[in-house]
């Protein structure tokens, strides 16, 4: 079985940073002082209050540096991983990318807005980089888009609790927290679900990005006050394949909104940065 040579332009000194220290920041920040990921080492965490932080960081073996402007990271890291508000996307992820480094990027649908970041990647020889998260399958789908995906279609189920407060929701005066039934809230696209749900659909704009882009490709959301996990649901029909997946991601018990597997998520790909074999694109 041959072996995938790891890339090595990405780890360079092996520092990262943490912009946002939610429940994805702080499970990769213990995973990276555990010594779990080899060649890499946390050097510095970005964050709105930086006591409350001081405080979180305190059982660390290394406690980072803690510094409280997004914009003031890069000096101090290879490596970002972007789990902030939204909003602060574009200060967290330009100035790596015009060093000609990596950003890990989840807040994936504030890149519908500053598609320029990703032109000043590709100018400067950065990388942004959007990690499978919570959705299953972005490898098959990334593999058919090298040859014609004809339609992408994704359903999303979620618990109330993770849609309550929703700007979609507000603006469009849907009330969700006396049902007793599935309601489908929304029908259209991830351009237009981002902006509607920014802290619930960055999963179907990596969907997107991966496959026929954030207006061709087909969404619905789900309210089901029946369910405890979110669920997401793909149909592709491509030239290569047709084909369907669903997965059911636990929430965690610190933010409904987001799935035990996102953090998992970018800890695999720290892995693989530096792992002898490499499985999956």
């Amino acid at each position: 079985m041959p072996l995938q040579e790891a890339p090595r332009s990405p780890i360079r000194g092996g520092r990262i940073a943490i912009a946002g220290l939610g429940t994805v920041g702080l499970a990769v920040a213990r995973a990276l002082d555990a010594g779990a990921i080899s060649g890499l080492r946390l050097t510095a965490v970005a964050v709105r209050d930086a006591a409350r932080a001081r405080a979180a960081l305190a059982a660390l073996a290394e406690p980072p540096e803690v510094v409280t402007a997004f914009d003031a990271l890069e000096p101090r890291a290879d490596i970002v991983l972007e789990c902030a508000p939204s909003q602060h996307l574009p200060a967290i992820v330009r100035p790596f990318v015009a060093a000609g480094k990596t950003a890990i990027v989840l807040s994936c649908g504030a890149l519908l807005d500053h598609e320029d970041l990703v032109a000043t990647a590709r100018a400067h020889g950065g990388q942004i980089v959007v990690p499978t998260g919570a959705l299953l399958g972005l490898d098959a789908v990334t593999a058919a888009a090298e040859g014609t995906i004809r339609t992408v279609r994704m359903i999303t189920r979620k618990p109330v609790r993770g849609l309550v407060g929703a700007p979609y929701l507000a603006e469009n005066g849907i009330e969700i927290g006396g049902i007793t039934e599935p309601m489908r809230i929304f029908a259209g696209s991830p351009r237009e679900a981002a902006r509607g749900f920014p802290a619930n659909l960055n999963v179907a704009v990596a969907l997107s990005l991966a496959g026929i882009g954030p207006d061709r490709t087909e969404l619905e959301i789900w309210a089901d006050p029946g369910l405890e996990r979110n669920t997401h649901r793909i149909e592709v029909e491509a030239d290569a394949a047709r084909f369907a997946m669903t997965i059911e991601n636990v929430p965690t018990d610190e933010n409904p909104r987001t799935g035990r597997i996102t953090a998992l998520s970018v800890i695999a790909y720290l892995r693989k940065l530096t792992a002898p074999l490499r499985v999956g694109t």
